[in-house]
């Protein structure tokens, strides 16, 4: 899986096509991430000892890694992402800027 936790993202198809943000979680066994404010969930929790009230959370659902790109800094748009050799290490760029990912 090409996108890793702490990368920017564009959400490129579905509900929320547009949106911006950062991956918070990445499920590379199910081919999911999970991103900052997109797909938005509510959560209700049952009272406990701990929570005596009980509560509506919300929490941010899994989108499948296909409806995300990475965020060019350069251009500002989704790009894809390759591989290439720098010296003895396997790095990250961007294609189409040509730049590499952290």
């Amino acid at each position: 899986m090409k996108i890793k936790t702490g990368d920017t993202v564009i959400v490129i198809s579905g509900e929320y096509k547009g949106k911006t943000g950062k991956v918070i979680k990445a499920l590379p066994k199910t081919e999911q991430v999970i991103v900052e404010g997109v797909n938005a969930r509510k959560k209700h929790v049952k009272p406990s000892q701990a929570n005596p009230q009980g509560s509506i959370k919300d929490i941010n659902a899994p989108i499948h890694v296909s409806n995300v790109a990475l965020l060019d800094a350069k251009t500002g748009k989704g790009t894809k992402v390759g591989y290439r050799l720098s010296g003895d290490k396997k790095v990250r760029y961007a294609k189409a800027s040509g730049e590499n990912i952290k």
